[in-house]
């Protein structure tokens, strides 16, 4: 260890055990409403950890838990409704899981991270490519790291079934749901 003042500057400096900070990262989701628009939401409480190794990133890992009840789409009707077993059934299935089978280097700046993202008790394999944003060091001394990515996975792989016809065509509900992870990490001392 070493008590450097300066944050790692890229890929290849990024090896050891990092965690995220959740009050300064993002898990959030997008999902289609009513075929006509966008619905956004964040899930408030979580952690995850990782660990990188720049010599051969395959054996790096990441493991992250979703409280799946933090569920947040700045409605309390429609929160409550993605709690219940139409959607979520977060009583049952309080949490959300994704553990790494692989990470890859995909470039100087870009890793593809493939894992078992578990919901609603079912598990699938999930590939997310994420671009490193860059380090820094706050003003706590600590080393922080920042990684954006995004992926599209059908809900209904994960047990999300329900929806609702609509009148006029269409679903109320779309079954692509964008899952968005905008990372904070902070270095392991």
């Amino acid at each position: 260890m070493t008590n450097s003042t300066q944050a790692p500057a890229t890929l290849a400096d990024l090896s050891g055990d990092w965690t995220i900070d959740a009050a300064h990262s993002r898990i959030g989701f997008v999902a289609r409403h009513a075929m006509v628009t966008k619905v956004r939401g964040n899930f408030n409480d979580f952690e995850g950890s990782g660990t990188i190794d720049a010599e051969d990133f395959s054996k790096s890992s990441v493991t992250l838990t979703i409280k799946a009840a933090s569920i947040d789409t700045r409605n309390e009707q429609r929160d409550g409704h993605l709690r219940s077993n139409d959607f979520f059934n977060m009583e049952q299935y309080p949490e959300i899981t994704f553990v790494s089978t692989g990470v890859t280097k995909t470039s100087d700046t870009s890793l593809e991270v493939t894992g078992d993202l578990t919901v609603k008790g079912t598990t699938n394999s999930v590939t997310v490519p994420f671009e490193f944003e860059g380090t820094a060091t706050d003003p706590m001394g600590n080393d922080r790291a920042g990684f954006e990515g995004s992926t599209v996975i059908n809900r209904k792989d994960f047990g999300v079934t329900w929806n609702a016809a609509l009148e006029t065509g269409g679903v109320m509900v779309s079954d692509k749901i964008t899952l968005e992870f905008e990372i904070s990490a902070i270095k392991n001392a």
